[in-house]
C-alpha cells in the first residue's frame, strides 16, 4: 500500500529552479499538491508549469521577491498550503522564516527554528560542536570583538587564519589571511561583505588548512529520535569555494574511517535535536585528522549522488519526516551500492573565468540511458535570466565502480547539448579526463593548481565539438525546436 500523508496535503515550495522542480517531482508521486512562488523574471520556468498551483511575486530583486518573508507568507495563507519546503538557497536557513512558518501554523519540511538557528551560526555551532567532543579547528573562541581580538588570537594560533562570516556560507564573508600586513585590511572587508551579505557582521577565525579535503556527510533524522546517515559526499572540486562537481563515496577514506566519521556526523546532528535531512560539513587534513567546518541545515544542491548511492530517496523522506512519520529503517539497512558522480552544469563560460553567460537556449538535449540522471529547469526556447544564481542543470551518473561511473559521465557529457549559451561542460569534460582526478589524488586547491591544464584542455573539448553542434544546430532549427516551451494552460494558477 502506498504511504499516504496524515497532514500534509498542499506544500508551497518556496524557491526556484530546479530544486523547485524536483520538490514538485517528489509531491506528485506522493499525491500532494504544490505551490509555485515566481518572480516576473521566472514567469515561463518550468516549476511554474509543473506545480498544480502558481503565485507572482511583486518586486525585481531577490530581496523583494524570494528573500521577502512577509510576501511568502501572505502567499501561504491565500493559497491555503498547510507545509512550506524551502528548497537550498534563499530562506532555507533563515530561522526568521522557519520561525514565521511555525508561528504560522504550517508545516516547516526541514529543522525546528530553534535547531536552525543553533547549526546556522558558524560560531553557535561550533561551541555546540566542542562541548559534545566533536574535532573542531583550532579558532577565534567566538565572534572577534575588534583588530586587537584578532591580533591576540594569532599569536595564540599562528598563521595562515581564514576570517569567516558568522552568518555566512557559499564562500562569501571569507578572507584567507597568510601575512599579518594584510590582516587589517581582510578583517575590515570580511566584516562588511558579512553585513552586506547576511545582515551580521560578525567575523570568527580559525586556523587555516591549505588545501585539504572537503569530505561532507548526509544524515536523516525523524522526529521520534531515530537517525541514520547516509554516507560521505566528496566535494572537494571546488573554485574560490563554490563547489563544481561531487562523488559519493570518496576514494580519501577507508571503510573504518567512514564508519568514524559518520557517527561523529550522527553525534552533531543529535546535539542540535535535528530533524529532517541536513548535511555535516568536515575538512581533512589527512584522513585521520577530520575537523567539523559546519551543518547545512537543508537538501543540498548535491543530494543525487548519496540517493544514487543508497536508494534513498531524500526530498521524499524530508516530506514523510514532517508528515511525522518514523524512519522506516536503521544504520545497518543503509548500505552502499557503487558510484555516484554530479556535475554542475553553469550557465558560465570557463574559460572566460568562469564570466556568466545568461541567454536564449534554442537547443537542449540531455543525455540519458541506463544510470544517468538529469535535474533542470531548463528547455528549448527558454531564457535563462542572469538575475539567480548561474547553475541551470546537474548530471548525475551512477556506476557499480568508480571507472565505471567516470565512464558513464564521460558519454553523458558528450551528449550533453545546450545551444545559444556557453556552459561549464567543458571544465567537466577536461576534469574527468586529468590523471589525477582519475585516481582520486585532488583536494580542494586542485582547480586553482591545475588552472593552465584546464585552459588548454577547454579548447580541446570546445574545438572537437564545433562540426557536431553546427550540424546539429540545423537540424534542430529545421525541427523548429526553440519553440518547445512548455504549456502552462493546464495549471490552475493565479497569474498577476
Amino acid at each position: 500500500m502506498a504511504w499516504k500523508s496524515s497532514k500534509i496535503k498542499r506544500v508551497l515550495i518556496a524557491n526556484r529552479g530546479e530544486i523547485a522542480v524536483r520538490i514538485i517531482r517528489s509531491l506528485r508521486e506522493l499525491e500532494i499538491e504544490s505551490v509555485a512562488i515566481y518572480s516576473q523574471f521566472d514567469k515561463l520556468s518550468l516549476h511554474c508549469a509543473l506545480a498544480d498551483f502558481a503565485y507572482p511575486l511583486e518586486g525585481e530583486t531577490n530581496l523583494e521577491t524570494y528573500l521577502s518573508i512577509e510576501q511568502i507568507v501572505e502567499i501561504i495563507k491565500e493559497s491555503g498550503c498547510d507545509s512550506v519546503h524551502p528548497g537550498y538557497g534563499f530562506l532555507s536557513e533563515n530561522a526568521d522564516f522557519c520561525q514565521a512558518c511555525e508561528e504560522l501554523g504550517v508545516t516547516f519540511i526541514g529543522p525546528s527554528s530553534k535547531s536552525m538557528r543553533m547549526m546556522g551560526d558558524k560560531i553557535t555551532a561550533k561551541d555546540l560542536m566542542k562541548a559534545h567532543h566533536v574535532p573542531t579547528i583550532p579558532d577565534s573562541n567566538g565572534a572577534l570583538k575588534s583588530y586587537k581580538h584578532l591580533k591576540k588570537v594569532i599569536d595564540a594560533i599562528g598563521l595562515p587564519v581564514i576570517l569567516k562570516a558568522a552568518a555566512g556560507g557559499g564562500g562569501r564573508g571569507m578572507r584567507i589571511v597568510r601575512e599579518e600586513k594584510e590582516l587589517k585590511e581582510s578583517f575590515e572587508a570580511c566584516k562588511r561583505e558579512a553585513q552586506a551579505y547576511f545582515g551580521n557582521d560578525a567575523v570568527f577565525c580559525e586556523r587555516y588548512l591549505e588545501n585539504p579535503k572537503h569530505i561532507e556527510f548526509q544524515v536523516l533524522f525523524d522526529k521520534h529520535g531515530h537517525g541514520v546517515h547516509l554516507f560521505e559526499r566528496d566535494c572537494s572540486i571546488q573554485r574560490r569555494h563554490q563547489k563544481l562537481f561531487e562523488e559519493a563515496p570518496s576514494t580519501y577514506l577507508s571503510d573504518e574511517q567512514r564508519t568514524k566519521l559518520g557517527e561523529i556526523a550522527k553525534n552533531a546532528a543529535k546535539a542540535a535535536d535535528y530533524v529532517g535531512a541536513g548535511t555535516v560539513e568536515f575538512i581533512c587534513d589527512s584522513p585521520d585528522q577530520v575537523y567539523f567546518m559546519e551543518m547545512n541545515t537543508r537538501i543540498q544542491v548535491e543530494h543525487p549522488v548519496s540517493e544514487c548511492i543508497t536508494g534513498v530517496d531524500l526530498i521524499a523522506w524530508q516530506i514523510k519526516i514532517a508528515d511525522g512519520e518514523p524512519l522506516g529503517f536503521t544504520q545497518k539497512d543503509v548500505q552502499l551500492n557503487g558510484w555516484s558522480l554530479e556535475a554542475r552544469i553553469n550557465a558560465e563560460d570557463p574559460q572566460q573565468n568562469f564570466m556568466p553567460t545568461p541567454g536564449h537556449i534554442s537547443r537542449c538535449d540531455f543525455p540519458n540511458g541506463p544510470f544517468v540522471r538529469v535535474d533542470s529547469h531548463v528547455y528549448p526556447g527558454y531564457t535563462v535570466p542572469g538575475n539567480y544564481d548561474s547553475m541551470i542543470a546537474k548530471v548525475i551518473v551512477w556506476g557499480q565502480s568508480r571507472q565505471e561511473a567516470i565512464g558513464r559521465m564521460k558519454r553523458s557529457l558528450n551528449e550533453l547539448a545546450l545551444e545559444g549559451i556557453t556552459t561549464t561542460t567543458s571544465f567537466h569534460e577536461a576534469l574527468i579526463e586529468h590523471k589525477d582526478f582519475v585516481d582520486g589524488s585532488y583536494d580542494t586547491g586542485f582547480c586553482a593548481q591545475q588552472h593552465e591544464y584546464f585552459q588548454e584542455k577547454m579548447g580541446e573539448c570546445v574545438k572537437g565539438k564545433t562540426l557536431e553542434t553546427a550540424i546539429a544546430g540545423i537540424v534542430s532549427f529545421l525541427n523548429d525546436g526553440y519553440k518547445q516551451v512548455p504549456s502552462l494552460a493546464k495549471n490552475r494558477e493565479k497569474w498577476g
